[in-house]
């Protein structure tokens, strides 16, 4: 297996990218679009999440709780989720 040294393997990452930029401009097809969009998404190393106001409360409200151990265990979830299966 051949060696690149760190100038060859940074051409070839920004040939790659500047291909694969070009490949996406040319699609017009927006499930495929949208298929790319989400990939790079899952992928992408500089993942960046963004909370609203009500999405930081909902979680600092769960932390809370955990903290006073009101929450149930995926036992008891189980256990409920057939108790209300039966019922039907």
């Amino acid at each position: 297996m051949r060696n690149f040294s760190l100038n060859e393997l940074i051409m070839t990452t920004f040939e790659l990218k500047k291909d694969l930029l070009h490949r996406i401009s040319e699609i017009n097809d927006e499930s495929a679009l949208s298929a790319i969009k989400t990939f790079i998404e899952t992928t992408s190393e500089s993942k960046i999440n963004i909370t609203t106001a009500e999405q930081r409360n909902e979680i600092q409200e769960g932390r809370e709780q955990i903290a006073r151990r009101e929450y149930f265990t995926n036992e008891q979830v189980e256990s409920e989720v057939n108790k209300w299966l039966k019922e039907k």
